[in-house]
């Protein structure tokens, strides 16, 4: 599990999100995210929001440098050195 810090702290349902913890992906989270309907950017939300446990309204929130951090933590997570 990774934690993200937040630039630009996002507040939802009167709960702020200052920071957010990442977990791997695993096999059937991306099987999940591709049921789901939408575009591309849609379903990686939807994965975003499951692996970080928050609903997907965080996510769509997040400032576009903020949501770029959480992009290279799954990336970093693709790699197979520990």
């Amino acid at each position: 599990m990774t934690t993200i810090t937040l630039a630009f702290p996002v507040t939802i349902d009167g709960m702020t999100y200052d920071k957010l913890s990442m977990r791997r992906c695993k096999v059937r989270d991306r099987r999940a995210a591709m049921k789901q309907s939408g575009t591309d950017a849609d379903r990686e939300i939807w994965l975003f929001a499951t692996l970080c446990e928050v609903p997907p309204e965080v996510i769509d929130e997040l400032d576009e440098a903020d949501y770029a951090k959480l992009q290279d933590t799954f990336s970093s997570f693709r790699s197979t050195s520990v």
